[in-house]
């Protein structure tokens, strides 16, 4: 039965009526609050027709509104009606600052407890300061009322061998028991599906993108696991791979085993676990100590295996990246100027001639001219894709998901011949994005601190980016992998030896175009002649960077080695796998820029 947005919204007015409630708050996450939510569980997409990553609806007995942050503002016009939702600034007014606004004193605000982290929800309580009535409910309207709701894709384990991960599970059940220990927590909750799968060897693919699978777990300071999952899903070999210590149960024991930790100290983190869970330990006499994820460092500290595979798959991938830079450039030589479709498809397609492909790591962006200016830009969002601008930019930012790693990728491109003022942003950009990977700095520096020299170019021409210049990435994980990261945002987590993450820096001009240049960098340590700990990054992509964009009259003699070394790497690893025109187009992409 196809129902209109304003139809929802009157079946969960009327629900609220049912519930003596004044407001129900609809957050974009699921109850395992990661960035991707499998079909399913796209409640905010269902009620609202926004298919962004971040946002909010709150539905009260007269209003709705519709909360999204900058990068989404375009988007959400053309998705959600304009006649059934007003909309609103994530940051600027965030959903409980309206309903304070907006309800009169006492008004009752339906939560569903899942579908918030334990942080919010403190958070929200201190807000709202008794104003409001925060009503944690038990099941959540949406679910009754989404009669076509897709099935859940509830896939079958794959089992990742030593020779993949390079460290076993037992191996790294013993070390998280110990950090457990240590804290003096006696067991700990899991409900991040990235560490489930990391700490277990195992992968999945029950949400697009992200190779896991839809479970939650409970590691003793002993090692030994609860792994909440259907036990049909997992392969006859199982138990022998992971190892002694880890039970299977079904997903809805969850809570019996929850309310069993009576009086035992538990590890919550409150960021990434949700509210419902922290609820039931507390029902139930369990001491919660709030921590953060204890998979979380030593998933993002790479091992060798790890790192082996991860610049094995970035030489695979550059392979088709470069086969499909040639192609379009062949394409705008002979004339044609494909639409954002085609090219995603393409490179799709030279993606998929490696039979190892699990997956893409996240939605391609292929942007022409003025839509590469909308950083989270979907082709498919649109209309209509947009076609390739002559004299203009084309920029897009992919990657892969393969068994022995993760990649991403953005590489901006000229299609015929860009202004001055194009290629000035672009060298601009580059230096940044040099200036970072060439960066040397002692241990215990976070990424925060290194976010400037990227930035420090562009800002000595008035010019910046609304965007973080860095994420971690997993290994066959999370393309967006925590804790690590490089931004303006403070954050004292300190990079470490093995962690990967992308060197992304942007420049965009709305209507008009926009670029990034992004390489997935590894932290290594340095030598040096001083006693001191240094560490710099290792470039692990391999596809070349649009040399027609660069002007070569702002770049430093140090700079110019930087493109030479590079590009040497990427003809070195790349031009045994290509032959043809596709090598031909190499030779020249890749040659040395004179000094």
């Amino acid at each position: 039965m196809h129902t209109t947005t304003a139809e929802r919204v009157e079946a969960l007015r009327r629900w609220l009526d049912d519930q003596s409630l004044d407001a129900l708050i609809i957050p974009h996450e699921d109850e395992f609050l990661g960035e991707y939510i499998p079909e399913h569980n796209e409640r905010l997409h269902w009620v609202t027709g926004f298919t962004g990553s971040a946002g909010a609806a709150v539905i009260t007995r007269k209003k709705t509104a519709m909360f999204v942050d900058g990068r989404y503002t375009v988007q959400v016009r053309k998705q959600v009606p304009a006649d059934t939702f007003e909309y609103r600034h994530l940051i600027e007014e965030p959903a409980l600052q309206w309903l304070l606004n907006t309800l009169p004193l006492g008004s009752k605000v339906a939560v569903d407890p899942r579908l918030h982290s334990a942080n919010w929800l403190a958070q929200a309580e201190s807000v709202v300061d008794g104003s409001l009535e925060l009503i944690r409910i038990d099941s959540n309207p949406i679910d009754t009322l989404w009669h076509d709701r897709p099935a859940p894709l509830l896939t079958d384990a794959r089992l990742m061998e030593n020779n993949l991960v390079g460290q076993s599970s037992e191996d790294k059940r013993h070390v998280i028991g110990q950090a457990l220990s240590t804290s003096g927590a006696d067991a700990a909750l899991l409900s991040q599906l990235d560490s489930i799968c990391w700490l277990l060897n195992i992968r999945g693919g029950d949400v697009s993108r992200l190779p896991v699978l839809l479970s939650s777990a409970l590691i003793e300071a002993s090692g030994n696991v609860t792994f909440f999952i259907d036990p049909a899903r997992l392969p006859n070999a199982f138990a022998a791979h992971v190892g002694k210590g880890v039970s299977v149960q079904a997903p809805d024991a969850l809570e019996a085993s929850l309310a069993s930790l009576s009086g035992k100290t538990v590890l919550v983190d409150p960021q990434t676990s949700n509210a419902w869970a922290s609820q039931v330990l507390t029902q139930h006499g369990a001491h919660i100590l709030h921590a953060a994820d204890p998979c979380m460092l030593p998933k993002a500290a790479k091992n060798s295996t790890e790192i082996a595979g991860i610049k094995a798959c970035h030489i695979r991938d550059g392979v088709a990246v470069s086969r499909f830079l040639a192609w379009v450039d062949a394409q705008v030589a002979a004339g044609s100027l494909p639409n954002e479709a085609e090219l995603s498809d393409t490179l799709l397609s030279f993606r998929e001639k490696d039979d190892t492909l699990a997956d893409l790591s996240f939605d391609t962006i292929s942007a022409a001219g003025g839509n590469a200016a909308m950083c989270h830009y979907n082709h498919l969002n649109q209309p209509k894709p947009g076609e390739l601008e002559l004299n203009n930019v084309y920029l897009v930012d992919s990657g892969g998901q393969y068994p022995d790693g993760t990649t991403d990728i953005t590489r901006t491109i000229s299609i015929g011949e860009c202004s001055e003022e194009v290629k000035t942003a672009f060298t601009l950009v580059l230096k940044g994005h040099i200036a970072l990977g060439t960066a040397r700095f002692p241990k215990g520096t976070s990424g925060s601190q290194l976010d400037a020299l990227a930035r420090q170019h562009l800002w000595a021409h008035g010019f910046d980016y609304d965007h973080g210049t860095g994420h971690g990435v997993g290994h066959f994980l999370s393309v967006h992998e925590g804790p690590q990261r490089i931004s303006k945002a403070p954050n004292t987590v300190a990079l470490l030896p093995g962690m990967v993450l992308s060197n992304e820096p942007g420049y965009y001009r709305v209507d008009a175009f926009g670029i990034r240049i992004e390489n997935l960098e590894i932290v290594v340590e340095v030598p040096t002649k001083g006693d001191m700990t240094v560490l710099g990054f290792e470039s692990l992509t391999r596809a070349p960077i649009d040399r027609r964009l660069v002007d070569v009259s702002l770049l430093t003699d140090s700079e110019i080695t930087w493109w030479n070394d590079y590009h040497q790497k990427v003809w070195q690893d790349v031009s045994p796998y290509l032959e043809g025109e596709d090598l031909v187009w190499l030779k020249q992409a890749t040659a040395p820029i004179n000094q």
